[in-house]
């Protein structure tokens, strides 16, 4: 009886942990919106796709308004030769201003939609530039190393960072691959363990040890540039 009551629980707790990892999904391209983990690791994901292909849509646009195009012909030059997801956002922000929305208000739509810091400081530099006068071109090329530099920053910070993500989930793995080891080596001694009390509450708090743990280490290696 103790045994069925043990897998029960341990059903629920892998399912609502399932549920709560994928909810929010949507069958469907763009942007998820969800609250869970995988919606919102999907959506860094194409965050993160977008602003790699950001200073390279600049560079497009800037040569765009050289030749004597105007800032919308430059979007649209940005649609027709860009990659997903950048040329989709700008297809979206087309769409709202053929059908009637302001210029300012689908910038900042397509700024809030993406929600990249990158893309906020170019919608606020191209506002700025129309009501000033600026020179958007020099602008965009000013953006665009700015965005570069960062980004090798990153790409630094990311391999300097790499070998404690890497112990720390070498770390987080291993009471799980010793626990399935033992099981499979010693059967009737860790079957009776697991299927008791005591066992219950320690696998528990094994759980949630190296949760922390894994957490802890999350924070140490994740460095805002």
């Amino acid at each position: 009886m103790m045994s069925w009551i043990v897998v029960v629980l341990f059903a629920l707790c892998f399912g609502g942990i399932a549920w709560y990892v994928a909810s929010g999904i949507k069958v469907k391209s763009g942007w998820q919106n969800g609250k869970g983990p995988i919606a919102q690791w999907l959506d860094g994901k194409r965050r993160r796709k977008f602003n790699d292909q950001l200073p390279e849509a600049l560079a497009t646009m800037s040569n765009a308004l050289r030749a004597g195009f105007s800032l919308a012909q430059a979007f649209d030059s940005v649609v027709s030769q860009g990659d997903k997801p950048m040329c989709e956002e700008f297809a979206i922000l087309q769409q709202q201003l053929r059908i009637g929305m302001s210029f300012e208000d689908a910038l900042q739509s397509m700024s809030g939609r993406v929600g990249s810091d990158d893309l906020t400081l170019v919608t606020t530099a191209i506002l700025v530039s129309r009501k000033t006068g600026g020179n958007v071109t020099e602008i965009f090329d000013k953006i665009s190393e700015t965005i570069r530099a960062r980004q090798k920053i990153e790409r630094k910070v990311q391999t300097l960072t790499a070998q404690g993500r890497m112990q720390g989930m070498l770390v987080s793995l291993m009471p799980l691959v010793l626990g399935i080891a033992l099981v499979a080596l010693k059967p009737n001694m860790m079957i009776p363990f697991l299927t008791s009390f005591a066992g219950v509450v320690s696998v528990l708090v094994v759980i949630l040890l190296i949760t922390v743990g894994w957490l802890i280490i999350r924070k140490i290696t994740k460095i805002d540039v």
